[in-house]
């Protein structure tokens, strides 16, 4: 890990608390709904029970990533699929994708269950990710990014609160539906994170990722979580593409290169949503192969030579969103 990164690590929970600042100050305007729960914590509600706005998704997306990537929202790039495209592009890949953005916590309490992203995660650690690449820190407040159409009792935060070692006070939980403009479009931004997440399962150090730009359409805003839940993931699968500038060896690159796109897996070429109900809603049955960006493009910085592995599929996302 570069040195400055190392430092990143310690700043990330308050990089974030910044930004939840700066959308409590542009609540109107991006329709936010800010309180403080009875616990002391702070939640911010982008999207319960309504659609929310971009600007609110991208101010989540950032949370998420903990200000330390550019999130925008591009024209289409397709003809055959015309949705806007949502790019993101960081300097900071493993520290803002792994150790910030990655939904690695499967938070719970009572009937509560969400996953949840954000810094938060780093302070709490237990996970193995954040441990291998000493992701882990000690602070005195944290963000959490919980994807629900519910905000979580009382007494889930103050779970919350104790499994990161802090006081519910110093808590802030985003919280947004998937059926929302700002919950799709924070899922949607992952095209980087899943590529790490995919090269991780290939054994490929991640610190040797300098820099990632990553693309995916925004798809259509569903009528329900479970629709949502299959269209954002299409949009990856299908639709993501992300270039990486990295250090490493050509014949490692083109060894594991066919491996990291979403066609390398059997269960690649139908919605998500059929795929999901194939295996009953268990997300553990899917092929892990199959979570990955259609495309990955990879420069390797020490030889200078460019890879392209996967295909972009917009006839599959045309057919999984219903446009005609």
């Amino acid at each position: 890990m570069h040195r400055n990164d190392a430092q990143l690590i310690n700043e990330l929970n308050n990089r974030a608390w910044d930004l939840t600042d700066q959308c409590q100050s542009l609540e109107l305007e991006m329709k936010i709904n800010t309180f403080e729960d009875a616990s002391g914590a702070r939640v911010q509600d982008f999207g319960v029970g309504r659609t929310g706005t971009l600007s609110g998704g991208i101010s989540l997306a950032m949370i998420c990533l903990a200000d330390l990537a550019d999130v925008q929202i591009l024209n289409p790039q397709s003809q055959l699929l015309p949705l806007p495209q949502v790019q993101v592009s960081t300097d900071h890949p493993l520290v803002a994708c792994i150790g910030s953005q990655y939904a690695g916590w499967p938070f719970s309490h009572g009937k509560y269950n969400s996953m949840c992203s954000g810094p938060a995660r780093m302070a709490r650690g237990k996970e193995d990710l954040l441990t291998e690449y000493d992701l882990e820190v000690s602070t005195e407040r944290v963000v959490g990014i919980l994807e629900s159409n519910e905000y979580p009792t009382p007494e889930a935060i103050r779970l919350f609160a104790e499994e990161c070692r802090v006081e519910p006070v110093n808590v802030t939980l985003c919280i947004a539906p998937t059926a929302s403009i700002p919950g799709t479009l924070q899922v949607v931004a992952r095209s980087i994170e899943t590529t790490m997440h995919k090269l991780h399962e290939l054994k490929f150090d991640l610190r040797s990722i300098h820099s990632a730009v990553g693309t995916a359409p925004l798809p259509p805003i569903a009528k329900d979580d479970l629709t949502a839940l299959g269209w954002t993931n299409d949009s990856i699968l299908y639709g993501a593409q992300s270039h990486l500038w990295v250090t490493a060896d050509d014949e490692w690159i083109e060894e594991i290169g066919p491996q990291i796109p979403s066609n390398s897996s059997s269960d690649f070429g139908i919605p998500f949503i059929e795929i999901f109900q194939r295996y009953e809603r268990d997300f553990y049955k899917i092929d892990k192969m199959l979570f990955s960006p259609a495309s990955v493009v990879i420069n390797n910085i020490k030889s200078g030579k460019t890879f392209k592995f996967g295909e972009i599929r917009d006839d599959i996302l045309k057919s999984s969103f219903g446009i005609v």
